[in-house]
């Protein structure tokens, strides 16, 4: 293990920057391709989560609905987490404005085929 420097770690960080040396803009604008991705997520687990017949109490009468209801009623819960909480690191404001730029249309595409 002598080839791995020890600085390296120590570098990593002390690179990370607090999001109030960031500009508004890049902060909302992240901030809210965030929500949207988590959002369009949120529709998208909640119309697949949905039980096939007419009313959700008929989901108790085919097992396959309702493990589809439960696990999407969880990933509902986790999502609805993920969306309240947020790091106030530079990197994860960045992040989320390349990756959002990306995902948000093709969350939306896969929104509108859904529903």
């Amino acid at each position: 293990m002598t080839w791995m420097p020890i600085e390296w770690a120590r570098r990593d960080s002390h690179a990370a920057v607090l999001s109030s040396d960031l500009s508004p803009g890049l902060r909302m604008a992240s901030n809210v391709l965030r929500a949207l991705f988590i959002l369009c997520l949120l529709a998208i687990t909640l119309r697949v989560s949905m039980p096939q017949s007419e009313t959700i109490w008929t989901a108790y009468d085919a097992p396959g609905d309702l493990v589809r209801m439960v696990l999407g009623l969880a990933v509902c819960v986790w999502l609805v987490v993920q969306l309240f909480t947020a790091s106030m690191d530079a990197r994860h404001h960045r992040t989320w404005l390349y990756l959002g730029l990306a995902a948000v249309p093709f969350a939306l595409i896969c929104l509108i085929a859904v529903w």
